[in-house]
């Protein structure tokens, strides 16, 4: 009886699950909402040879206006494919290689006002290694407001450019600092 009373509620159970209604009239329109939050406070791109001039870094001051404490500072450097240097990546930092000559690190640090890039501390003389490690290497800064709350790989440089909404053309080229 039981089994019989289990097996005649199934039944019942999908009929009325596929049964529908009438639909009844749209309702009025809700209070408009607010204004979709503008999550990209400022992007650059900054070109940096290191030299003993510039002691290995520069120090650049951000354009529009200073950071709101909290907020994040992302910096990817362009990479180029170690096997055939067509491909390009952006990587972020701080970006670590290990040389012949020892271990070189890209790295990075910022306040509210300005940001710097720097070759970090290390015992290889920076001034034997191969222009390509100091000459002219590219950097694009990305400022995350503290308030977003969506989580990211942030080392996926086309993950954060996409949620975003960045594209190329949102990058601002800026000066360094000392103008070197």
């Amino acid at each position: 009886m039981k089994r019989f009373t289990a097996i005649l509620s199934l039944i019942a159970l999908l009929a009325f699950q596929a049964c529908e209604g009438p639909v009844g009239p749209q309702g009025p329109m809700g209070p408009q909402g607010e204004d979709g939050l503008y999550v990209v406070g400022q992007t650059f791109e900054v070109e940096i040879t290191f030299n003993e001039g510039n002691d290995y870094g520069e120090v650049f001051e951000f354009t529009n206006e200073p950071l709101v404490d909290g907020d994040a500072l992302l910096v990817y450097m362009l990479e180029a494919s170690p096997l055939d240097n067509t491909q390009f990546a952006w990587r972020l930092l701080p970006q670590t290689f290990y040389l012949d000559q020892g271990i070189l690190v890209y790295n990075f640090d910022y306040t509210v006002n300005d940001f710097s890039i720097f070759l970090d501390n290390s015992p290889i003389d920076f001034a034997t290694l191969d222009p390509y490690y100091t000459d002219n290497v590219l950097f694009r800064v990305v400022v995350v407001p503290s308030d977003l709350t969506s989580r990211i790989d942030y080392t996926n440089y086309d993950a954060v450019t996409e949620m975003l909404g960045i594209t190329d053309d949102d990058f601002v080229r800026i000066p360094a600092k000392s103008g070197k």
